[in-house]
């Protein structure tokens, strides 16, 4: 049941009297207060239920690609399309946008006339986020009644993860930059023509070899072989038991304070998996950016596998993909290594994000190796906000098996871990050490 507002109640309770009052003792000057208020109450009511008439907004933002950290400009139309003067309109963002900002009371909206606003927010967190609904409320000049109307959202804002610029981060052990050859085929058009066999019904006309053609009198196709640069892969850890994650604290930024609020440093989640996320994206684009073929395996409640490819499009994949990732697995990543290791060429460069070691992984190691892999390992410390230490054993045997580490501190700023990376003379890379 809705509740009654307080100048309701107290106009309520003002008819109440009066009516008593010119009940009991007959005077007049009772009753025409009654009327009076009666009549106001009636018009007020009238006026709520048609506040709202001709009434209509719209928003629309820039594009519907982002990423946490930057700023969404959001542009906020009312249009009054009837000839009544609208004395207040109140628009209010129901968007899950974490720290919305699309909130607004305007007044005075002439008839024929429209009001607009922009509003920014800084986006903190990743996922999908619809615009909307937006809730539009007007009433009458007292305050007595109010009347609602709800716009549904037509667009969704999609948030890649928050990433870093990283000015030099070691290639995986052995991958040299000419890469190694496998002799694959491959049915994919590549730089590597090793070839040429007889036209098969389907083949695409620009694979024909002319020349070939012509000398011998029949239809010719080129064969071609897998880029032989290794590639690079990604294998994000989204098994739900290994994850540590500490209590989110929204707190609300004012109007007044977004210049500087925006100069503020992006602080992350104090969270294994949204380090990992990051961590993975911000490598991602390094070595796509290097011209790298990149590849990406997460083990969620799903196994989630985008293809290696090279170029600006396999950013937007991985990005947008990681953007929805969960930690809600129940494969540990050394099950999933083990799963997808066969399918990688050789000499591929394998990299496990993970904020756990266990022998589990240990054995993968030495199963990727086997194969002619070449794995290295970003370890994920919790123990910065409270989670488990670290493994000194499960280090000192990757160290053993020459395997580099690259330990990223949970809860710390990441664009100091990852844009000041140096290598040491030890097996184990660190942030921050010369």
């Amino acid at each position: 049941m809705k509740r009654l507002k307080k100048p309701l109640w107290l106009l309520l309770i003002l008819l109440v009297v009066m009516f008593f009052g010119w009940a009991t003792t007959g005077i007049f000057v009772y009753i025409r207060i009654f009327l009076l208020l009666l009549l106001v109450l009636v018009t007020s009511n009238i006026w709520s239920l048609t506040s709202l008439e001709g009434i209509q907004i719209a928003r629309r933002t820039r594009s519907l690609r982002s990423s946490v950290g930057k700023i969404l400009d959001e542009h906020f139309e009312v249009v009054n399309i009837s000839r009544w003067t609208r004395l207040w309109v109140e628009i209010k963002d129901n968007s899950p946008i974490p720290q919305k900002s699309g909130s607004r009371l305007l007044t005075n909206i002439g008839g024929l006339r429209q009001r607009s606003y922009t509003t920014r927010t800084r986006i903190t967190r990743r996922g999908a986020y619809a615009l909307g609904p937006t809730l539009i409320k007007s009433g009458d000049p007292f305050g007595f009644f109010t009347n609602t109307k709800e716009y549904q959202s037509k667009e969704t804002l999609i948030v890649y993860p928050f990433t870093v610029d990283i000015p030099y981060f070691p290639l995986p052990r052995g991958i040299l930059p000419g890469g190694k050859e496998i002799y694959q085929k491959t049915l994919d058009v590549t730089p590597h023509a090793t070839g040429v066999r007889e036209y098969i019904p389907g083949d695409p006309m620009k694979r024909i070899h002319w020349q070939s053609t012509a000398k011998r009198n029949n239809f010719m196709v080129k064969v071609y072989e897998q880029d032989p640069q290794s590639e690079i892969w990604f294998f994000l850890d989204s098994q739900l038991g290994v994850q540590y994650s500490r209590p989110i604290r929204e707190t609300e930024k004012r109007e007044d304070d977004f210049i500087n609020y925006r100069r503020t440093p992006i602080k992350l989640p104090e969270d294994t998996y949204e380090y990992s996320i990051s961590v993975t994206a911000s490598l991602a684009k390094y070595f796509l950016h290097q011209k790298k073929v990149v590849g990406l395996v997460s083990s969620g409640s799903t196994v989630t596998v985008i293809p290696a490819e090279r170029g600006e499009r396999q950013i937007g994949k991985i990005l947008e993909t990681l953007a929805f990732l969960k930690p809600d697995g129940e494969l540990p990543i050394s099950g999933c290594v083990n799963m997808q290791s066969k399918y990688l060429p050789l000499g591929s460069g394998v990299i496990l994000v993970t904020p756990s070691i266990t022998d589990n992984i240990l054995f993968t190691i030495e199963t990727l190796k086997w194969r002619k892999l070449h794995p290295m390992v970003i370890l994920i410390l919790a123990e910065f906000i409270g989670g488990p230490e670290r493994e000194g054993k499960s280090i000192f045997e990757l160290e053993k098996r020459e395997i580099p580490v690259f330990n990223i501190q949970c809860g710390q700023n990441l664009d100091s871990q990852l844009g000041n990376l140096r290598v040491d003379n030890q097996r184990t890379w660190m942030p921050g050490k010369n």
